[in-house]
Parts: C-alpha cells; structure tokens; sequence
C-alpha cells in the first residue's frame, strides 16, 4: 500500500526543485528571457510535467509567496483582538528578519525581491496572490462587509510597509538602521487601522 504522506512529500520537493530551478534561472538571464520549455529541460522533466505543478510561468516564482497566503487569516483565527495579533505578528517578523516584511538583506532573498518587484508579469501575477489572502482574513474576520473593507486595508498595510523596507534595504541601507523606523511605521499604521475599523473585527 502506497504512503499518501510519502507521495504528498515527493509532491512537494517536485514543487520546490522546479520552482528552485526556475528561479535559478530567471535570475541569472531575466524572467522574460527563460522559456517554460528551458526550465523544464534544466529540471529533467516534460514540459507538461512541469505544468501539472506550475500551470503559468509565472507560478513558478510565485511559489514561494504562495506559502503564506493563509498567514494572515490563521493568525486572525487564532483568538480575540485579530488587528492586534496582525500587528504583533508582522513586529515579531521584523525582529527575526522574515523576508516577508522586506527587512532582509541576505543577498538571495534581495535577489528574488527584484526579480519578482522587477517583472511586471509577476508584479500583476502577486496581486492574485495578495486577493485571495485578503479573501482568507475576510473570511477569519466574519466574511460580512465591514470584515472585507478589514481585510482589503489590513493586507494593503503590511504590504505597503513591506515593500517599504525592501526598497530601502535594496538601496544600500543596513537592516539595522531601517528597523527601527519600520517598527514605528508598524506601530503607527497598526494603530491607525485599529482605530478606523469597526469593534466587529478588532475585538
């Protein structure tokens, strides 16, 4: 009898060398100048192999933002005061430097922001992404109006004050002159949504 466990963890290092091939390539000669068939080669896989896993180009690089689509709505979930959670959960990634708050200068991770912040095709790919985790926390707030205009504004926040760190850490800032200010911007707009949103979806 075959492991569902083994095949789904066979099934998820298949997702992670294709898209690590990809990248590698992407990185190396521009996004738009790879072919789908090329990375399928460089993996040793078929071409549709690779678009069982991956159905757009685009996917491939997307994979690794596609890990925390549900990020959002899981820490909403988890007990009252969802705003605050949020907040105390995007300040704790700033501590550890999770590139997921753009506080990173390790040079793979600024090298995956341009390419990715670089190519319109992903920048319009990421914005499917970034609705359906606005989807998930709208449906962690309640799932009415008032927990969708919520959500919209609380994913908008963490994604503005993101790529605010990351644009001045791929400036040449070091990350331990920008944290501080992206800890008080943090604050402040964490603050701003609490007092602007209504009780249904903070307490």
């Amino acid at each position: 009898m075959n492991d569902p466990g083994l095949r789904e963890r066979k099934k998820q290092r298949m997702f992670q060398t294709l898209s690590d091939v990809a990248i590698g390539l992407f990185l190396e000669r521009g996004f738009d100048a790879v072919s789908v068939a090329e990375v399928a080669a460089a993996a040793e896989v078929s071409k549709p192999t690779l678009f069982r896993y991956f159905p757009a180009k685009e996917d491939l690089v997307l994979h690794r933002v596609a890990d925390h689509e549900d990020e959002a709505a899981r820490v909403a979930a988890e007990g009252p005061a969802p705003v605050d959670a949020l907040r105390r959960h995007f300040l704790a990634g700033l501590e550890r430097c999770d590139p997921v708050t753009g506080l990173n200068d390790d040079p793979a991770v600024l090298a995956f922001h341009r390419l990715l912040y670089g190519t319109p095709a992903l920048v319009a790919r990421l914005h499917t992404h970034l609705e359906r985790s606005e989807a998930a926390l709208a449906g962690a707030l309640g799932g009415d109006l008032a927990a969708r205009l919520a959500a919209g504004q609380i994913i908008a926040v963490q994604r503005v004050l993101a790529l605010e760190n990351w644009r001045r850490i791929a400036a040449g800032e070091r990350v331990a002159d920008v944290r501080k200010d992206a800890v008080a911007a943090t604050e402040r707009a964490f603050t701003g949504l609490a007092a602007g949103l209504p009780r249904s979806v903070t307490e």
